[in-house]
């Protein structure tokens, strides 16, 4: 056994918020924003845009629920170490790797927030900053950022401790594992990951492990590329030179205006890495085996609007850039993982410890060659470690540390005999009723099995395990209630249609057709259910439906209806039902509607920023001295609109309308060009 790398379970305590979930389903809407490619690029990642992009997010509910208040917080947290690191995961938090402490220095290579705060930057909204991040599925921060994963204790060959971390990503069925050791004497933090593929079809497939590290002056980004792919905040994503573009040294982050990405063009055949060094070459390195290629820096630049977010994202001080690494060069991309097949590769996190003089120096060859060698160093032998990764990855966990969701144990169930053998080494529990999770490897009750009575999946559980129960579920519903949660995918379908007709089975129907993008179904569906008993849920749905043909006055009406139907006010939902009932009176050209909408709202909607703000653009397009008045009293008294997404100009640019010739309040001023 090792005497000098530890595995320890400890507590984080902070201030923060933790999200909730918008109870309704967005099964035909992303909220991630659209790309261009420059022609030309190279043709093969071109073809790679081209191909994967999911429909929604679904099934996943977006985790929008929070506001600017904050709480006092404990977290449990997972903690390596030997004589050189510390690393501390919070497996609540997608796994996420919290902070990297150099020692006996105590200095944290990664930027550690301070402060818990959600923002709207994730594909279910709600993200925070800080740490490494483990990203799946498709462009932008994980459906799984804010959530938690399975997490286990084992022991690598030579004894260290080992956390491995697992999850099912339901929107391409795929499971990902993470596992990450300090062997006795290393310089860097050992991760190893995989993508296993049960399905039977090829799934469309990304991974970014993203970084946030400290951002100062002194900081610059070295990457093993003489050019790289660079997203502007309007044109096409173009090939540019680093690290200078123009008069520009890019490789350090703060010279930068506005916010950046640069993707760098790492050779064929290169060994990938990137890092992060100050002035005295300190700072994170990361680095790989050859199949996680590519290479990121992201940085928010010196404007007013990056320097808001920075604000916005870290409320106790602090600011910070991204090193990032992924399967394929750029981030619009996806490739074919095949239908029963994994993918895995080796990462490690360390010190770069450069010398400065030649780190920062004007030769940005002989910076990339200490950077490759320190790379080399904390990775001597990548395709050694990588083997002898393999040989644990399938080993069972010694000892449960963490549940994530159950629904790796369901959908293992549903797929049945038709699904590949899920590893033992990323076990489900057992689901309640006492059904087996995978095939192998299945933790008992007392090892973290799901408790009995989880409402938030009882119907999809039972549907598989039985019948006469999830029939009974099925017939008490409560139509002013809506449903805790969502499927996707046929077999849910095939198994829903042999049920006996009722509002909660077809609307379910509905949702699971209108994910499909079966719209004319799903309009069948939604009426199906609505003629058994009126549900705002419904309601919403045909809302939905008109939203994507175009149709802004009818999603208008529905929503309207919806919000007079049983349940709906005050409860959970009518926050989602106001909003987007606003949006469509807007986009109707019907901005009195939306004020109207509004005033009937209740108190603690109407109070919500998103409201307030969505209240003053509507008053302000009335085009009547009164509306312009109240636009201006809600924008005097102000508006905080806690889940502002990156890009939204509506603050700032109705404050220009409202306030001509005046300047942008800092607190409004988000813009990012």
């Amino acid at each position: 056994m090792s005497e000098t790398s530890r595995l320890s379970q400890d507590r984080l305590s902070l201030r923060g918020a933790l999200p909730g979930e918008d109870p309704l389903p967005q099964p035909g809407t992303m909220i991630e924003s659209g790309f261009t490619l420059a022609d030309d690029l190279p043709p093969d990642m071109i073809q790679r845009s081209r191909q994967g992009w999911p429909r929604s997010m679904h099934p996943y509910l977006q985790q929008d629920r929070y506001e600017r208040d904050l709480t006092d917080l404990t977290l449990a947290t997972v903690v390596l170490e030997n004589e050189h690191l510390r690393a501390t995961f919070v497996p609540a938090l997608g796994g996420r790797l919290w902070s990297l402490v150099s020692l006996p220095d105590e200095r944290d290579l990664l930027y550690a927030n301070h402060v818990l705060q959600p923002a709207n930057l994730a594909l279910r909204n709600a993200w925070f900053a800080g740490g490494v991040e483990w990203n799946i599925g498709t462009k932008g921060h994980a459906a799984h950022t804010m959530a938690p994963l399975h997490a286990a204790r084992l022991r690598t060959g030579d004894g260290a401790p080992l956390l491995r971390m697992w999850e099912l990503d339901r929107l391409r069925g795929t499971i990902f594992q993470v596992d990450a050791w300090l062997p006795t004497g290393a310089r860097a933090l050992h991760v190893y990951v995989r993508i296993q593929n049960p399905t039977a079809t090829a799934a469309p497939t990304y991974w970014w492990s993203n970084a946030a590290v400290p951002e100062a002056d002194d900081v610059r980004v070295l990457a093993p590329a003489a050019t790289a792919f660079s997203t502007a905040t309007d044109g096409p994503v173009r090939r540019v030179p680093v690290p200078l573009r123009g008069d520009l040294d890019v490789s350090y982050p703060t010279r930068s205006t506005h916010a950046a990405d640069y993707f760098y063009d790492i050779p064929d055949g290169a060994e990938p890495w990137i890092a992060a060094v100050d002035e005295d070459g300190r700072g994170l390195l990361q680095a790989s085996t050859r199949r996680l290629r590519g290479r990121k820096m992201f940085c928010w630049g010196t404007s007013t609007g990056g320097a808001h977010w920075q604000d916005w994202l870290s409320p106790a001080g602090g600011q910070y850039l991204e090193i990032q690494a992924g399967l394929l060069p750029t981030q619009f991309e996806h490739t074919m993982l095949p239908a029963g097949q994994a993918w895995d590769w080796l990462e490690v996190y360390g010190d770069a410890a450069l010398d400065p003089q030649i780190a920062h120096g004007g030769d940005w060859p002989a910076a990339l060659q200490i950077g490759s060698r320190a790379a080399r160093g904390l990775l001597p032998d990548p395709d050694g470690i990588l083997g002898r990764a393999r040989t644990l990855a399938d080993e069972p966990p010694v000892e449960i540390l963490a549940t994530g969701s159950p629904w790796g144990a369901i959908e293992a169930l549903l797929a049945g005999e038709d699904r590949a053998t899920v590893s033992a080494g990323t076990p489900f529990p057992a689901l309640a009723h006492g059904a087996p999770s995978c095939r192998g490897g299945a933790p008992t009750e007392s090892e973290g099995a799901h408790p009995a009575g989880d409402v938030t999946t009882d119907l999809w559980s039972a549907l598989v395990a039985d019948h006469d129960r999830a029939g009974s579920i099925l017939a008490a519903a409560d139509p002013a209630v809506p449903p805790a949660s969502y499927a996707a995918g046929e077999r849910w379908l095939a198994l829903l249609a042999g049920y006996e007709p009722g509002w909660a089975r077809d609307y379910h129907l509905g949702v699971l057709t209108h994910a499909a993008g079966d719209l004319d179904d799903a309009a069948r569906h939604y009426r199906n259910s609505l003629a058994h008993h009126e549900s705002a849920w419904a309601r919403r749905g045909l809302a939905q439906l008109a939203t994507e043909r175009g149709e802004p006055a009818e999603a208008l009406a529905e929503l309207q209806r919806a919000l007079t139907a049983p349940g709906a006010a005050g409860s959970e939902a009518e926050r989602t039902l106001v909003m987007e009932a606003m949006t469509a009176a807007l986009r109707a050209g019907l901005p009195q509607d939306a004020v109207t909408i509004a005033e009937r709202a209740t108190e603690p909607v109407q109070r919500l920023g998103r409201v307030q703000l969505l209240r003053a653009r509507a008053a302000w397009s009335t085009g009547t001295a009164a509306g312009a008045s109240l636009a201006r009293e809600l924008l005097l008294a102000g508006i905080e609109v806690a889940d502002l997404r990156e890009g939204e100009r509506e603050l700032s640019d109705l404050w220009s309308a409202a306030f001509p010739g005046e300047p942008v309040p800092s607190r409004y001023d988000y813009r990012m060009s």
